[in-house]
């Protein structure tokens, strides 16, 4: 499954994903009351993450153990995870609420998906990219650090390093400079269809 080769989900996957369903669930119950069990829960949920990680509830995912997230990333309300590939997050990674993460895929064939055959691609998400809400990411994704992606884009495909994504799917619209200015403060999101 991992590997990214046909598979179909058997007595493991399920207890893994049920065990990833309870911790998500768990996680909700726990986040307003300021508990510091929602950093032990996400330390069990995922495979890895960095410090300084703030998931919005709810959170879903498949098996939560094939997720890498790394230090200062921040996940707002409602973020989907289906990762029956690795999904990696670099450092300072932003999603806005409803982001969608897949990795799954199913065959074109309908003999082979009605026998519930499976398979997934990896998606990558390099450092201080910043998703937009609504935004659904598909397998076998890679997006390029520092990079933007549109309010209810569709990433169907790799989007370079330093780029302003947008639409369904995704195009590049413009390409990041990081020295430009102005500053945060006088960003605009309307003059870039965001």
């Amino acid at each position: 499954m991992i590997a990214g080769k046909a598979y179909k989900p058997d007595a493991v996957c399920v207890a893994l994903y049920e065990n990833a369903a309870r911790l998500a669930h768990r996680y909700t119950e726990v986040y307003y009351s300021g508990s510091s069990e929602r950093r032990e829960i996400l330390e069990q949920l995922f495979g890895s993450i960095g410090k300084d990680v703030e998931f919005r509830p709810t959170i879903q995912v498949d098996y939560g153990i094939n997720t890498f997230i790394g230090d200062g990333c921040f996940f707002n309300y409602n973020t989907v995870i289906l990762d029956v590939a690795p999904i990696t997050f670099g450092k300072g990674v932003l999603a806005g609420p409803n982001g969608q993460f897949l990795t799954p895929t199913h065959p074109l064939n309908p003999v082979d998906r009605k026998n519930l055959w499976e398979g997934g691609l990896p998606i990558t998400v390099e450092d201080n990219v910043w998703f937009g809400g609504g935004v659904t990411v598909l397998p076998g994704v890679t997006i390029g650090e520092n990079s933007v992606i549109g309010a209810g884009a569709v990433v169907t495909r790799d989007i370079p390093a330093n780029s302003v994504a947008v639409g369904n799917p995704a195009k590049v619209i413009k390409t990041i400079d990081p020295n430009e200015r102005p500053a945060s403060g006088q960003f605009n999101p309307a003059e870039l269809g965001l």
